[in-house]
């Protein structure tokens, strides 16, 4: 290995899949989760002097919000867990060494467009390609477990290495500014974009879902009794919720705007001073949404004024669906979700009018790292949303949210779909992984890499899809 003391290089790769079940339906758009594959990998990197360490990563395979389309769940989420196979072989023998945000980048602009061709030409020849976001996601878990490895090796905090002592390379070499911008990313790293030092208590945005039980009489009676809450109001009032995320469909506006009045009312009577709506990428006319704010404005401007921001209207393939939305983001903050893939992606829908980005770790944390960069050049207001990340996934998760000084906190809510299966990471994070006066505490997150504090968990882990070459 040549170039700086610091680099490493990935080595070897171990993959897990661990298989969930929610305890309530979760719905958005068209499409409803009720099972979910979390993939977990444990990477080795090794430095010039032959040290090897191992860093981990994980995310869930999120099946109908990665891959939206027709095929079935079983399909989608078997080509997805052989992709993630793929993956595990290509970052094992992956020869590019430095910096992890580095070598992160590298693969993902070189490495992972080649992988995605070969595995839909082999495995998906005839049938409906896997979508760019599915092999983002895929890619995402190895990416974390490379960033976590990167700190161990230093023993370091992570996003204490996003800087020159550390990096060989500045955002010049990964991202270039809008035309016209006074923007220049010379000599810039992802330090100088980040909060620091991090808050360690955030806002917790809940997830109001479509199949979620707003009003008693919305009960079947077939709701899960195990001590967590079904209903909203008692949701609000346990947890002292302040921010609540409403799941719109976006295909029927007299639903839309009574589940936004519905919510808002009990907001507004619990005492919750913020909301948000997520049309989950199945609006196609700008017309829809100024439709149910202009209505929203004249019949209950309190509510109006509680909705903090809208959340990706419009559908995720910015580049074949370029809707002008300037008069959508006129009205309220209109952040990119599904469509930020990247920060070309970013760059496009700035163009268009969106006017703020919703990050994601499970699209990689070097990719989140330079739309976060690009965004915040270039003015616009960040989020960081969730992908109802349970266990592991949501340390690097709320981390993201604190360094990337969000327009309100974090959104949270694997606590509501599936609390017991985050037991062993919440005996080490307790505050982590339930909401307290409405927030999330990162305090106990010390140590190098992510600082999940891995050594004081009890997790069994089960037989590896791939395990180390040794």
């Amino acid at each position: 290995m040549t170039g700086k003391k610091t680099d490493v290089r990935p080595t070897d790769v171990a993959l897990y899949f661990i298989p969930i079940a929610t305890r309530i339906p979760l719905k958005f758009g068209p499409q409803t989760l009720t099972v979910v594959t979390l993939a977990r990998v444990c990477m080795r990197v090794t430095d010039s002097s032959a040290k090897t360490v191992e860093g981990w990563g994980e995310t869930p395979l999120s099946v109908q919000w990665v891959w939206p389309t027709d095929l079935s769940y079983d399909e989608r989420h078997e080509a997805l867990k052989a992709f993630c196979v793929k993956l595990a072989t290509a970052w094992a023998g992956y020869e590019v060494s430095g910096h992890a945000m580095e070598i992160g980048a590298a693969f993902i602009n070189n490495e992972l467009p080649k992988l995605l061709e070969q595995f839909n030409a082999a495995e998906r020849a005839g049938r409906e390609p896997m979508c760019w976001l599915a092999a983002l996601v895929c890619c995402s878990v190895f990416d974390i477990a490379l960033h976590d490895a990167y700190g161990v090796m230093h023993d370091a905090y992570i996003y204490d290495t996003y800087n020159a002592q550390y990096m060989s390379k500045d955002l010049s070499h990964f991202i270039t500014p809008a035309d016209g911008a006074d923007v220049s990313f010379k000599g810039k790293y992802p330090q100088d974009f980040l909060v620091r030092p991090r808050p360690d208590k955030l806002p917790a945005w809940h997830l109001v879902a479509g199949k979620d039980c707003v009003k008693p009489d919305e009960l079947k009676g077939d709701e899960p009794d195990d001590g967590y809450p079904v209903l909203l109001r008692d949701w609000i009032r346990r947890d002292g919720l302040n921010c609540l995320k409403v799941k719109l469909r976006g295909d029927d506006p007299a639903w839309d705007y009574d589940r936004l009045t519905t919510v808002g009312k009990m907001s507004i009577e619990e005492g919750v001073d913020w909301l948000t709506s997520d049309f989950n990428c199945t609006v196609t006319d700008p017309a829809y949404v100024n439709e149910i704010l202009d209505r929203l404005v004249v019949e209950h401007p309190r509510i109006y004024g509680m909705i903090l921001y809208v959340e990706q209207p419009f559908p995720y393939d910015l580049e074949a669906n370029r809707i002008d939305v300037h008069s959508v983001s006129s009205r309220k903050p209109l952040f990119m979700d599904e469509s930020a893939h990247d920060w070309h992606l970013v760059k496009l829908g700035r163009t268009l009018g969106w006017s703020g980005v919703a990050l994601k770790t499970c699209k990689t944390q070097s990719g989140a790292l330079m739309t976060l960069c690009w965004a915040k050049a270039h003015g616009m207001t960040l989020m960081v949303q969730d992908l109802s990340n349970p266990m592991l996934a949501q340390i690097p998760h709320c981390l993201l949210s604190a360094h990337a000084g969000t327009i309100m906190g974090v959104e949270t809510n694997a606590m509501q779909f599936y609390p017991a299966v985050s037991a062993p990471e919440a005996a080490v994070h307790p505050d982590l992984y339930e909401r307290k006066d409405g927030c999330v505490s990162l305090a106990t997150l010390t140590g190098p890499g992510f600082g999940y504090c891995l050594d004081k968990m009890q997790r069994q882990l089960p037989e590896p899809a791939v395990g180390f070459k040794e």
